[in-house]
């Protein structure tokens, strides 16, 4: 039993063949998907996958990279949006300070109310972190996000960044490059999370694990996540699997 905690599903690259790729993905143990909406378009390819199939779940909200062009009606419609029964977090959000498009003081004011209407509706924060971590957590703590907690997706700082996440009512979720063979310093932050505090994820398209790095990522590949925690954590592979995915229902409040 696998669950897949990140994925895009909706982008353009799995457009020709979506119904194949969740297919394999079921066929490989996988039992559940999370869906990420983070613009107009993606949110609608969401909501539309997440409504034919029992097993898919969405997440909607305003990637930090393109918050310039956030509007107050985009605001509105995913507090709409967050009414929907399959709809279980908000996000993903956060900060990206890799890509210049949108000023870091605006990513903070995109990020903090998407925080607020997070607490507002009472759903989970799926946070998007890159290259602002101090900055990341010191919103969450101003903004009280341990009221909702969340995930933070893609995990790829320190274990006493996960520590400070973890502190804040967070999951940290490991992704594709804790499986690459120059991560050592991300893998022993594997080691270190405790299993109760864990979740995996793909974030396909991008980010495929080795031995496919380079290739389409797809939710199927994320066994070999699960294997590799398994492996530096010394422990079994359905152990790894069931648990990160009970975890997972537990913060979506998935049954």
């Amino acid at each position: 039993m696998l669950f897949d905690t990140h994925t895009h599903l909706n982008a353009d690259q799995f457009e020709d063949d979506v119904e194949a790729v969740i297919a394999r993905a079921q066929q490989a143990g996988v039992s559940n998907m999370i869906v990420v909406g983070f613009d107009t378009k993606t949110m609608k390819r969401a909501i539309s996958l997440v409504e034919r199939y029992d097993f898919l779940y969405a997440v909607v909200g305003w990637h930090p990279v393109d918050a310039i062009d956030m509007t107050e009606d985009d605001l509105r419609r995913i507090e709409q949006l967050a009414a929907h029964r399959k709809v279980v977090a908000i996000g993903e959000t956060g900060l990206d300070y890799h890509w210049d498009k949108s000023p870091k003081d605006v990513q903070k004011e995109v990020f903090r109310k998407q925080i607020q209407l997070a607490k507002k509706v009472n759903l989970p924060i799926v946070i998007h972190n890159r290259n602002a971590t101090e900055d990341v957590i010191e919103i969450l703590k101003q903004e009280r996000a341990d009221e909702v907690g969340g995930v933070m997706h893609c995990f790829s700082s320190s274990f006493d960044d996960a520590k400070a996440c973890i502190d804040l009512n967070f999951f940290i979720s490991f992704g594709g490059p804790v499986t690459f063979k120059n991560a050592k310093a991300l893998q022993q932050v594997a080691r270190d999370v405790p299993l109760e505090h864990m979740l995996i994820e793909t974030d396909c398209p991008y980010l495929a694990p080795h031995p496919l790095r380079g290739k389409r990522n797809e939710p199927a590949y994320v066994k070999y996540i699960a294997e590799q925690i398994a492996v530096l954590k010394d422990r079994e592979y359905t152990e790894i699997a069931n648990k990160t995915s009970d975890n997972a229902k537990r913060l979506f409040r998935i049954t």
